[in-house]
């Protein structure tokens, strides 16, 4: 693992940040979770723009500007060296007084994480995931919108412990009317009638940039695709389904709730996104 901090990039066990940093006391902060593919930065600009929307709706400076953090990614994950990697970029609040005021802040703080890392196994995209319906809603956006990739995830966290807990994946989550917003920690498709269907923001699914990038290759593979809102019969009566994230990939869903979703197995239009993934993503980043 390799960690900038502090203008430097260090190895994991030495990286450091205050106990009275606002990001780990109350989860004032934002982050992003980006891919690398074939030593490239997977759709760099478009997280560092979503980066910049997170940080203007928590009225949070980025330090030294977007560019700065930019050239922080790329610096972390040439340091790490690997060809394909995972990289957390955090901006915090940073360090202030004890009690929420973020005024008592002056500066913020900055962390860039490069590391390896695998959500599910190798076998589980091969024979695809147990979903679990979450007790927990997913707060509307105005409590917190989704849309800001914030450091609160404590919603995400306890609905993958609770599926973990009663022997599943991963958690489905959905909002307060009943209708999908996403997984704890990916997003949602399914395919019906030959369709390729997934929540909108509006129901409270992130703005994913993976789910993104696979809606422009479904219109370039000739396969319909959009934006839907969808209930937990979707999933039941889809011929397939599965998610996708920067830290997921793709990974098919085998059963929702004990029920199995399709054949129970990586369908065709899952197999057919996925290889087209794999090939375009490396001429989708940035070099470092």
């Amino acid at each position: 693992m390799k960690v900038w901090i502090d203008g430097r990039v260090v190895d994991g066990a030495e990286a450091r940040i205050s106990v009275l940093d606002h990001g780990l006391l109350y989860g004032d902060g934002i982050f992003e979770g980006i891919r690398v593919y074939g030593r490239r930065v997977f759709q760099l600009d478009a997280h560092m723009k979503r980066l910049e929307t997170s940080a203007k709706a928590l009225a949070l400076e980025l330090p030294g500007g977007i560019g700065a953090v930019r050239d922080i990614v790329l610096e972390t994950a040439r340091s790490f060296g690997a060809d394909e990697a995972y990289v957390r970029l955090v901006v915090t609040r940073g360090e202030g007084a004890l009690g929420i005021d973020p005024s008592s802040c002056p500066k913020p703080g900055l962390f860039c994480i490069v590391d390896q890392i695998s959500v599910y196994p190798e076998s589980k995209r091969r024979a695809g995931i147990d979903l679990l319906t979450s007790s927990l809603r997913r707060p509307p956006a105005d409590v917190l919108d989704p849309r800001v990739k914030s450091l609160n995830y404590l919603n995400n966290a306890l609905a993958k412990l609770e599926a973990r807990q009663r022997g599943g994946d991963e958690a489905l989550l959905l909002n307060a009317a009943g209708a999908i917003a996403e997984a704890s920690v990916a997003n949602l498709f399914v395919v019906r009638g030959g369709q390729l269907l997934t929540p909108p923001a509006s129901d409270g699914a992130l703005e994913g940039i993976t789910r993104a990038t696979l809606l422009e290759l479904a219109a370039s593979l000739g396969i319909p695709a959009r934006e839907q809102t969808l209930g937990r019969f979707d999933v039941l009566a889809a011929d397939e389904a599965f998610l996708s994230g920067s830290g997921a990939g793709l990974v098919p869903i085998r059963t929702l709730d004990g029920r199995t979703v399709g054949a129970g197995t990586p369908g065709p239009v899952y197999e057919q996104l996925w290889a087209s993934f794999k090939e375009t993503a490396p001429s989708l980043g940035t070099p470092f």
